[in-house]
């Protein structure tokens, strides 16, 4: 949520018209240009060009139009942007809304390329099991179950390691290095030849692609606004099913390849989408600019991808809506100092621990689908078309959920209305014996449990508000990350050999945590609004000098000032 903005300063500012000015005092209509009329926060990300007209002034207010506390929000000498910080610079709907669509054309597009690709060599497993890859590795399901935890186990431990060298040497330069050496990994899966090389290919891949998914959205937020994240954040994790889509009409042809060479289908699945990642990140190192202002260069143009006008409309209207994002520059290093505060920050914790639970109910019939499909009696090609109709629902209803988190406001909520749409068919998966009702109803009752409006874009952009620093927002990211790789590694033992063909015991301890996660909405909420209250109650106590002796001494810091309100 925004930085709050005393009121007082700016009455006493209104106010002061007749009083006595000292030589270097101005007043403030005389000093500062005007201001566009504050945007409502509750509208729909595509009716913004309707609510105003676009040759009004979009510049929005911030803490930046007040002398008296101005300064204690100036980003740091350093900060790569700082040139184009200008507090006085005013900019109109028509100028901002093309910014907006070109940094969505140049910036958010590749990121959501760059996800499709690594989701494709994180996904093609699931792919490769409908062309007998157990079978030919002698393999079981217990097994692929231990594949799938230490894949998850080595996500979660290079999550941290990959987000800290990211901040160091920068997005641009590290999320490319990784997706050339995760390709190599996918692709060299070719040459598997049993359980050992499966479990290190499967450690190996997981080691080099942890930390991508929160390195994207640190990289992401250089260029928006909270509100427009959410969003984005849609789109980006969109990129992921659209991987998924691409990955089983792939599939359908690569696997037709049994039998090219003396090869199984799937080796060459491994090899030509490992091939076509490794692609993409040599292309990343061409389209991926550090920051804002820094696009120029032998591949992207001598005078880059944006003019100084929007440059300077790039930087100040992200900075006037989160003056926290010039507290570090793209290549600062995150010490063991801010480290540890940004770990122990209690008010991020409600939304790691939703992170570690919300995404089971769905995540074991996900991991299980291609080989429930076959055994209901759907052959090879079959069973990889039937996974596309839920994916295409699926991101129908995340961006759904991810305009309706944005309109109301209401995050928690609109959450766990993931929760609510699981419970249905998690009941029916749990009373119904699917054996011997219809295979097309079963198949249809398991694709619209999985088509679940995933709340994944809501609570990644949740952490990002509740930050209110670059370092708390880079830690934070990944340890939401790491909590829900550990809920993988939960999922990825529900299901169990013993309890096949109708895992009726798996079923009803999802429907059991899914209930949990009810209640863990209810209590962030709560805790987020007691939080805000205690808070809104100490500042309104302050008299107008108290609070700039409070933001002058630098009291506390990022989502620990008074003046902050944490979103719920």
């Amino acid at each position: 949520m925004a930085t709050v903005i005393p009121v007082e300063i700016s009455e006493k500012l209104a106010l002061a018209e007749d009083a006595e000015l000292g030589p270097s005092e101005e007043r403030i209509d005389e000093t500062t240009p005007p201001l566009g009329k504050p945007e409502s926060p509750k509208r729909l990300w595509f009716q913004r060009s309707k609510q105003h007209n676009l040759d009004d002034i979009a510049t929005q207010p911030s803490v930046y139009d007040n002398p008296d506390v101005a300064h204690q929000y100036k980003p740091r000498d350093d900060w790569e942007n700082l040139h184009r910080f200008d507090p006085r610079a005013r900019w109109t709907w028509r100028e901002e809304i093309g910014v907006v669509r070109k940094i969505d054309w140049r910036i958010m597009t590749w990121t959501a390329i760059m996800f499709t690709a690594m989701e494709l060599d994180r996904a093609n497993l699931a792919q490769s099991l409908t062309d007998n890859f157990l079978y030919d590795m002698k393999m079981t399901t217990n097994d692929y179950n231990l594949g799938n935890t230490i894949y998850a186990l080595c996500f979660l431990a290079g999550e941290f390691p990959a987000q800290l060298l990211a901040k160091w040497l920068g997005p641009d330069r590290w999320i490319p290095s990784q997706i050339v050496l995760f390709s190599v990994v996918s692709a060299s899966q070719f040459a598997l030849s049993g359980r050992p090389s499966f479990l290190v290919c499967r450690a190996l891949l997981a080691l080099l692609q942890g930390g991508f998914i929160p390195e994207c959205v640190l990289y992401l937020s250089y260029f928006y606004k909270h509100h427009e994240l959410t969003i984005r954040l849609g789109f980006f994790w969109a990129g992921m099913f659209l991987a998924d889509i691409v990955a089983a009409i792939v599939a359908f042809g690569l696997l037709h390849m049994r039998g090219v060479e003396g090869r199984a289908g799937w080796r060459w699945l491994f090899l030509i989408e490992g091939l076509i990642t490794g692609t993409v990140g040599l292309l990343s190192f061409v389209m991926m600019p550090p920051g804002p202002t820094q696009t120029a260069s032998w591949s992207r143009g001598k005078h880059g991808w944006f003019t100084a006008r929007e440059e300077t409309i790039m930087v100040n209207r992200v900075i006037r809506d989160d003056p926290s994002k010039g507290t570090m520059h793209n290549r600062q290093p995150i010490t063991p100092k801010l480290l540890w505060k940004s770990l122990t920050d209690i008010d991020l914790w409600p939304l790691y621990v939703l992170g570690l639970t919300f995404n089971i109910p769905t995540f074991s019939p996900q991991q299980y689908l291609s080989l429930s499909l076959r055994e209901l009696g759907f052959d090879t090609f079959q069973t990889n078309l039937l996974s596309i109709p839920y994916l295409v629902l699926k991101i129908i209803n995340m961006m759904a959920l991810a305009t309706l988190a944005e309109f109301t406001g209401q995050l928690a909520a609109c959450a766990s209305i993931f929760q609510i749409w699981c419970l249905p068919f998690l009941i029916y998966l749990e009373v119904v014996d699917t054996t011997k009702a219809s295979k097309w109803l079963t198949w249809a009752m398991i694709s619209l449990l999985l088509a679940a409006p995933l709340g994944h874009p809501v609570q990644v952009g949740w952490i990002s508000r509740n930050s209110n620093t670059v370092r708390s927002r880079a830690v934070g990211a990944a340890l939401y990350n790491m909590f829900l790789q550990a809920g993988v590694i939960i999922s990825s033992n529900i299901y169990r050999a013993d309890d096949a063909p109708l895992y009726r015991r798996g079923n009803a301890i999802l429907i059991g945590i899914l209930c949990l996660n009810l209640l863990l909405y209810v209590l962030a909420k709560a805790y987020y609004v007691w939080r805000n209250r205690v808070r809104e109650r100490k500042w309104n106590a302050m008299t107008f000098e108290e609070k700039l002796v409070y933001l002058n001494d630098y009291q506390d810091a990022g989502n620990k000032r008074l003046d902050f309100r944490l979103a719920s």
